[in-house]
């Protein structure tokens, strides 16, 4: 029966139906983003990278330090210990916002033998 009333109905009719019939569901699309959270996120990213190049800068000049020495003349070893020491701790004081306790955490040291440091070899921060 079902089908003979298929049959029986016009092509405008059926085009009418069509219309009216419930549409498929379709996916939501995620909402766009927020754009000063963008902004805000690409800010921090850009942040983290300038921090990076930095610190590659800082190490990459130390590195060039050390192959302009002449170690056929001779090194003084604990002279060299001492600025790569000094230079490391104030790239850790810079990060850190000058906080003695979250640069004693970047070095994994204690913050009484970084404090310890800083008198024995006069950094100024």
């Amino acid at each position: 029966m079902k089908a003979e009333h298929a049959d029986s109905i016009e092509p405008e009719e059926r085009s009418a139906l069509r219309a009216s019939a419930p549409q498929p569901l379709k996916i939501a699309e995620p909402p766009a983003r927020n754009r000063v959270q963008h902004l805000a996120d690409l800010a921090h990213t850009l942040l983290r990278e300038a921090e990076t190049l930095a610190s590659d800068k800082t190490f990459t000049e130390e590195s060039n330090k050390l192959r302009s020495l002449n170690i056929a003349e001779g090194v003084d070893f604990y002279d060299e210990v001492t600025r790569f020491e000094v230079n490391l701790i104030k790239l850790a004081l810079e990060l850190s916002g000058r906080n003695q306790a979250a640069a004693a955490r970047l070095l994994h040291i204690k913050a009484t033998t970084l404090n310890f440091k800083i008198k024995l070899y006069r950094i100024e921060y």
